[in-house]
């Protein structure tokens, strides 16, 4: 949506008129998300009238400095959304130090700065054919967008260094590495084409502006991506420790259960035999009552069931 948004507004300065299908395309991407998510992120009633102004723009007439100021209303309004969605989503509040200052850089400095070197090299341009009051006033606003953009530039530096100094990955500094040099050399080209102080040299700051753009979407394409490696490493190890919890709950339950259930278990298998029946032994049934009593005397052996015979007999 911002860089559509810058497209569209050094377009319309350029006396194009009209809505550029990106940023037609990027308005419907942003409904569309809208629809998802916007009841959650509380974001419904500000997109909506997001949505109405950028709607408007290519009705803006009165010149090109009203049209710059109706397209610096919609974008300060666009990154107050990007501020809301941070906000309500709790983004910056990640207990990874890493991915919280990767979200900063994403959602907060690299939109800052993609708008104001949008504006720094259209402010450029308006400066060309302005005269009397409306002069003085662009070229003061020139130098505080050349301000602007350098503390931009610092902080979006500052956000991924951080992220570098406090990661674990092993491919985030490599890879920020290349894209973030080249974006500060785009920057550095566009300050000395902006020469503070002096007359601005168009032709450097357009073609610095440019490519600064594409350094940005570049540097975004690949924070975004480190940002969804270090989630996913994260969900994977909630996943292993969510499986380990699992397996020591289904233990711990196993190990209650028997606790409880051994006592009744154990005191069966250590239960008295059946007590004998007043029955004579040979007419039980082998194995009845227990082997214990499945015992007969033998022929001549002391019978402790009969009773002494009498001498007279004997």
């Amino acid at each position: 949506m911002i860089s559509a948004l810058t497209e569209a507004q050094s377009s319309a300065l350029q006396g194009v008129n009209g809505t550029p299908e990106s940023l037609t395309a990027a308005v419907t991407n942003v409904a569309a998300v809208d629809q998802r998510l916007g009841a959650d992120l509380k974001t419904r009633e500000r997109w909506a009238d997001l949505q109405s102004k950028i709607a408007n723009l290519a009705n803006v007439s009165g010149g090109g400095l009203a049209v710059y100021q109706a397209h610096v209303e919609v974008t300060d309004l666009t990154l107050a959304l990007y501020g809301a969605v941070r906000r309500n989503a709790e983004l910056s509040l990640d207990p990874d130090n890493d991915i919280s200052a990767l979200q900063q850089a994403v959602t907060a400095d690299m939109p800052s700065v993609l708008v104001l070197v949008s504006q720094m090299g259209d402010v450029a341009n308006l400066l060309q054919t302005a005269t009397g009051t409306a002069r003085a006033a662009l070229s003061l606003e020139f130098g505080e967008k050349v301000i602007a953009v350098e503390k931009a530039v610092n902080s979006l530096t500052e956000s991924l260094q951080a992220a570098v100094d406090s990661t674990d990955s092993t491919t985030l500094s490599g890879s920020l590495v290349n894209t973030l040099d080249s974006f500060r050399r785009g920057v550095e080209t566009m300050t000395r084409g902006a020469n503070p102080g002096g007359r601005p040299n168009i032709g450097t700051i357009s073609t610095a502006q440019t490519a600064l753009q594409s350094s940005l979407n570049t540097l975004a394409g690949v924070t975004l991506k480190e940002m969804e490696g270090l989630l996913d490493e994260r969900m994977d190890g909630l996943d292993y420790r969510r499986g380990e919890a699992i397996v020591i709950g289904l233990l711990a339950l196993l190990l209650v259960l028997g606790a409880v259930l051994w006592p009744i278990f154990g005191r069966r298998l250590t239960a008295p035999p059946a007590a004998a029946p007043d029955e004579p032994a040979a007419n039980r049934t082998p194995g009845a009552y227990g082997p214990q009593y499945d015992l007969q005397p033998n022929f001549g052996e002391f019978d402790p069931t009969r009773r002494e015979r009498s001498g007279a007999l004997r």
